[in-house]
């Protein structure tokens, strides 16, 4: 094995919001995979407050004339996401860029095929793969405890009644601003990973609260899988004050529903870190019910321990790609199509008809 393969992967982080500093940085700083090499912010150097280490640079063109950066992480507003991974890519670097991976298909498309020519490792930030309900479903799902599965209800609810100052996903006139392209990207990627891509989308997004010059704040998506007799129903609004579950699965053998979101987010901000004892794990008093014939005439319902969560496993996927150990977890060609199904689901909406996923052509 190489000392190359050995050395941390020199990172460079641009942007210091919200997710930079309660997801990103965090995770990478307790990994030994990365050394947090450099972060960009515009104004102030707030990410070196956190991190008295990192080198703080103004621009991704001073970022990228550190040689020693391998891999850059692009945490800024939805409409820079194509531009800036394009220009790290065609300076030979990894890349790691926030959802939504573009905000339409062509520019999304472009970036798969930029990235197989470079033979650079380009991933968007799935990290709701790793949610511990995520996980707990995906292993029901494969002990076939549930049976046949026709029906996904998955849902990510808030509420908030009024618009939140001075935030980009709520002004209308941003581009890729607004819930569905917030949280439609991690409901739908949660799908295609369990499926693959549907073959119908019929979706209905609307402006619930009415403000004037916000974009869509709720949305009702369904992925359809005739072939597979299975659908799934994908849901967010801002105006549900008593939540319902964050997951319903229906199964020809029994039912499973999961209440609550997952811990990771709440514990990062908070200042748990993977590598506490508690990083990840959820409380009994929040497991979900599995409601199931076990055998025949044998009916279990009962308490499912929630699995650990594991936004770590997420960055240790994408060390292993760089250093050509595995294939990568959440691929660019699965970003391409998530970006699909948001605007398949939007046009649905507008047209009021279902559309085939199936096309000749990226949507423009």
């Amino acid at each position: 094995m190489s000392s190359l393969s050995l050395a941390p992967i020199n990172v460079g982080v641009v942007g210091f919001g919200m997710s930079a500093r309660v997801f990103h940085c965090p995770l990478l700083a307790s990994s030994a995979d990365y050394h947090l090499a450099a972060i960009v912010e515009r104004r102030g150097e707030r990410g070196k407050l956190c991190y008295p280490h990192v080198q703080t640079v103004k621009s991704l063109d001073d970022l990228l004339a550190i040689k020693e950066v391998e891999l850059v992480i692009i945490t800024t507003p939805n409409d820079t996401h194509f531009s800036y991974s394009r220009q790290v890519l065609l300076a030979g670097r990894n890349c790691v860029v926030e959802k939504p991976f573009a905000i339409n298909e062509s520019e999304a498309r472009e970036l798969v095929q930029i990235a197989q020519t470079s033979g650079k490792v380009l991933s968007v930030f799935q990290n709701r793969r790793w949610d511990g309900d995520f996980l707990t479903l995906k292993a029901l799902l494969r002990e076939n405890a549930l049976g046949h599965v026709v029906e996904i209800e998955s849902r990510f609810d808030r509420y908030r009644a009024s618009k939140k100052p001075n935030a980009w996903r709520e002004d209308g006139t941003f581009p890729g601003s607004g819930v569905l392209f917030d949280l439609g990207a991690h409901l739908f990627d949660q799908i295609v990973d369990l499926m693959g891509v549907p073959e119908y989308v019929t979706g209905t997004v609307r402006n619930e609260r009415q403000i004037a010059g916000a974009p869509d704040d709720s949305f009702l998506v369904v992925l359809d899988y005739p072939a597979k007799n299975f659908k799934a129903v994908c849901r967010a609004g801002m105006l549900v004050r008593d939540r319902p579950p964050r997951f319903t699965v229906l199964g020809t053998r029994g039912t499973f529903t999961k209440h609550g979101l997952d811990v990771q987010e709440d514990q990062l901000k908070n200042g748990i870190v993977p590598g506490d004892e508690a990083y990840g794990r959820e409380a009994p008093a929040c497991f979900g019910v599995l409601d199931a014939e076990v055998y025949p005439d044998v009916v279990f319902r009962g308490a499912v321990t929630t699995a650990d969560g594991k936004y770590p496993d997420f960055y240790k996927n994408v060390a292993a790609a760089i250093r050509g150990r595995a294939g990568l977890a959440v691929t660019p060609e699965q970003a391409a199509d998530v970006v699909r199904i948001i605007e398949l689901a939007k046009r649905s909406s507008d047209e009021r008809r279902s559309l085939a996923f199936a096309c000749e052509e990226p949507l423009p």
